[in-house]
């Protein structure tokens, strides 16, 4: 009852296209917004923000970069890790190297170099799809991992390829404690999710939505699919290395290449697939089933098999825990295979016709 549109009339054709187009929607986005912000740091706790939030906001952030690419544009990629670890180690690079490197412009530096990465293993998205585009988005995982291990000056000489990063401040504020930590990346997820929402409902997103559904007939309305496909590249590529320096700077401190392996890219992948496709809320639900349950999976596990007197090892924990989570992905995507998202969206459908039968 509380959620329907009675009464709320649009008289221009800029209100009816709003990112939230019911009053109810809007008022809940700023409100748990404003939560996230005020709420949170006052109730959490130090292992709270390192082993759950921080994660969750920064990984929320590079699944949405992967789904503009997958979700919205139909290419299929496995690369994500390396373009994170680009990210990483570019954003390294400059704050090594240059003197006095403030941290957002090394971020967003990072993310550029990203973007280049992106778009040079983006170029066989022109020939090929499907299957044997994965399989070429995967190479820029492998030659990730063998350029940051081999290619010594990445590293800044370092013989491991291993690198760490300290003292960080924005505008001479100190980014040191968990909390801040915490809230400097919920600030860029914000502002990057505001960006991403926008831009996928501009005209260059719907010419990615066209080259999903169908490229051929895309390209015979006029749409360049060499521009189309490229520039989802480049947008998600630059988000994905921005969260990839946050990851590398924020959350670990201290990282090298095996950090960004691809199975970083198989996690970003099963949260987008989870989450929705071509969905911005999906991101963030695919990003919150992946990192939060296997952690209460750990926790519950022992204590369930406690109260009928089984004990278990960490081995054991860990190797049941990958068996769950790995079934209830399956399960998940047969009973519901468009994601979080879509159940997400038929429950507000049915909100706004309750009580009435739909």
């Amino acid at each position: 009852m509380f959620y329907r549109e009675n009464g709320q009339f649009k008289t221009s054709y800029r209100a009816d296209q709003q990112v939230f187009p019911i009053l109810q929607d809007k008022i809940a986005v700023w409100a748990l917004i404003a939560a996230c912000f005020v709420l949170v740091p006052m109730l959490a706790s130090d292992y709270f923000y390192l082993a759950i939030l921080i994660p969750l906001v920064i990984m929320s952030l590079a699944a949405l970069g992967v789904n503009i690419l997958v979700g919205y544009c139909g290419q299929i990629s496995l690369g994500s890790g390396a373009f994170m670890a680009v990210g990483a180690y570019g954003a390294y690079n400059f704050v090594a190297r240059v003197p006095d490197m403030p941290l957002i412009p090394a971020l967003i530096l990072g993310g550029l170099c990203a973007t280049f990465f992106g778009i040079l293993f983006g170029l066989p998205s022109l020939r090929v799809k499907g299957l044997y585009l994965a399989v070429a988005t995967l190479a820029a995982q492998f030659f990730s991992d063998w350029m940051f291990l081999r290619i010594k000056w990445f590293t800044n000489d370092s013989p491991s390829g291993s690198v760490s990063v300290n003292n960080l401040q924005v505008f001479g504020i100190p980014i040191q404690s968990p909390q801040a930590k915490y809230l400097f990346c919920l600030a860029l997820l914000v502002v990057m999710a505001i960006l991403a929402k926008n831009l996928v409902r501009s005209a260059i997103g719907r010419e990615w939505m066209a080259i999903r559904d169908m490229d051929v007939a895309a390209s015979v309305i006029g749409i360049r699919p060499m521009y189309a496909k490229l520039s989802a590249f480049a947008v998600s590529s630059f988000i994905v290395g921005v969260a990839g320096a946050l990851w590398g700077f924020v959350h670990l401190g201290a990282w090298e290449p095996a950090a960004f392996s691809v199975d970083i890219s198989f996690k970003l992948l099963f949260m987008v697939i989870i989450g929705g496709l071509g969905s911005i809320m999906g991101s963030f639900f695919g990003a919150a089933f992946i990192v939060v349950l296997p952690i209460v999976l750990n926790l519950v596990l022992p204590a369930l098999l406690g109260v009928f007197g089984v004990e278990i090892s960490t081995a054991g924990i860990s190797h049941t825990e990958l068996m769950i989570f790995g079934a209830l992905i399956v399960w998940f995507l047969i009973v519901e295979p468009h994601g979080l998202a879509k159940l997400w969206s038929t429950g507000k459908q049915k909100m706004r016709v309750w009580p009435f039968p739909h």
